[in-house]
């Protein structure tokens, strides 16, 4: 096996939308048949697709007998990037069929909570798809029916394919349909899903292409959205009344840093007085609990936009826990991120509340609040594997998949998304040294300088396996590492 210097990985392409033979089709419904009375190995099942019946199956606990989506329940509150999504994409929805030639579908807009919220389509294709409830106001999220284009995408980073029987309810097979999810490019969750399903006929191959360039059209939209509201974030930061020798940063709604001055910067493992306003270059603190507490410091301002708060977080840096003001930052109605003043339960001349503290890395006088998973779970073609996490060297992001390079052979993690992962591992002696990379410290064998004083981490010597170690977190890793 290759080094990760020089290899590529990534999940295979995505399928295309040609029509399954005959015979695949009657295997897969099969494979589902056994797999909903409760068999763990199934095969020619795609690992997408088994992985989603395996959500509907322990998870959800859908019923494949369904007949119709349910009506949605009543949401919440949209907020503004949410609505600059919909209108995106029901444009593009709109003039899909001009878009892509020949096709006769439903096209749907949902939000993220699978809620259809419009369809586009022929009256011949809207009647079919009433059929299903597949229409406005409908809940086609997994957790409510089961396996399908909408729903599997808002699991996915990827556009997702669901063909006949690989759809978890019987009474969909009939359809074949395609969705991709648009995310918020700070927080990476899912905003909205556009989909496009056609009923007994495969979808054209154009389709998944188009899928892909809208949701990227509307992405790069929320790109410029989000480097203005690191403009703020920072303008937030400079206009900040505390006392001058107080560490302080300012961070996004997904706990990213967009400026922390020198005092913060030691603690939470950052550069200093470096300003990142677009969310790609943002940095990742060295603080396991900062995301956490980003997102309920987004939920307290959401319900008072009056709020400010206390918590205390574990900084490596000094193993222990310290005290945090927290005063949120809003553009208008919309909460952008928060200014923490570390160190100090008074860095805000506002009323404070307490905010409950996110769990936190145990330190030599912190107990952990909750136990580490005793199992990872991990797919190897159509079989789940159980790995203790000592078996593990390394993950590594592809989008939002996660791969496990183990003792057991290279694995695709039941988990989705890198950031996850890090919160399950955390005390079990795992390290973020990459975007892309998490490496579990008691397997690294050998350092390898590079150019400029760059890092690799060889984990398996024999095979030259070795994982890249970003300049954003090489003096976290050399601190840990004592070098």
């Amino acid at each position: 096996m290759n080094g990760a210097k020089g290899r590529t990985n990534g999940a295979p392409p995505a399928t295309s939308g040609a029509a399954l033979s005959e015979e695949n089709l009657k295997r897969i419904a099969a494979a589902r048949e056994r797999f909903t009375a409760g068999a763990d190995t199934v095969h020619g099942v795609r690992p997408e697709i088994l992985m989603s019946w395996y959500r509907c199956r322990s998870e959800y606990e859908v019923d494949p007998d369904l007949e119709r989506a349910p009506v949605a329940a009543e949401g919440g509150t949209h907020s503004m990037e949410h609505h600059v999504v919909f209108a995106e994409l029901g444009g593009s929805a709109a003039c899909a069929a001009a878009d892509v030639d020949g096709v006769d579908g439903v096209v749907t807009v949902a939000d993220s909570d699978g809620r259809v919220l419009a369809c586009w389509g022929s009256r011949r294709m809207l009647r079919l798809a009433a059929g299903s409830n597949l229409a406005a106001w409908s809940a086609w999220a997994e957790r409510t029916s089961g396996t399908n284009g909408m729903g599997t995408s808002l699991e996915n980073q990827r556009p997702v394919l669901v063909r006949g029987p690989e759809h978890w309810c019987r009474t969909f097979d009939g359809w074949t349909c395609a969705g991709v999810a648009v995310r918020d490019v700070v927080t990476h969750e899912p905003l909205a899903v556009l989909n496009m399903s056609c009923w007994r006929t495969p979808l054209s191959d154009a389709v998944l292409p188009w899928l892909s360039r809208a949701a990227a059209a509307t992405e790069a939209k929320l790109r410029q959205r989000a480097r203005h509201t690191g403009t703020l974030l920072a303008a937030a930061f400079a206009d900040a009344r505390v006392p001058c020798a107080t560490p302080l940063a300012a961070v996004d709604t997904a706990g990213k840093v967009v400026l922390a001055n020198s005092g913060a910067a030691v603690l939470i493992g950052t550069p200093a007085d470096t300003p990142a306003y677009a969310p790609a270059q943002r940095w990742a603190p060295q603080v396991p609990g900062m995301p956490e507490l980003a997102r309920r410091v987004t939920e307290r301002a959401q319900q008072d936009r009056c709020w400010s708060g206390t918590t205390r977080v574990h900084v490596p840096f000094l193993g222990t826990a310290i005290p945090v003001a927290v005063r949120p930052v809003l553009n208008g109605t919309q909460v952008i991120g928060a200014l923490l003043a570390l160190g100090s339960a008074d860095g805000s001349d506002a009323d404070s509340s307490d905010v409950e503290p996110p769990p936190v890395r145990p330190g030599p006088s912190v107990p952990c609040p909750r136990p580490s998973p005793h199992r990872v779970v991990a797919l190897r073609e159509d079989r789940w594997v159980l790995l203790d996490p000592r078996e593990i060297r390394f993950a590594e992001a592809d989008h939002n998949n996660v791969w496990l390079t183990s003792d057991q052979g290279r694995l695709l993690a039941a988990a989705r998304g890198l950031d996850r992962l890090e919160q399950e591992l955390v005390d079990k002696g795992f390290l973020r040294v990459h975007r892309r990379f998490l490496v579990n410290l008691g397997r690294v064998r050998e350092i390898e300088q590079g150019f400029k004083g760059t890092l690799f981490l060889a984990t398996d010597t024999r095979f030259r396996e070795t994982v890249p170690v970003s300049r954003r977190h090489a003096p976290s890793v050399r601190q840990t590492l004592g070098l």
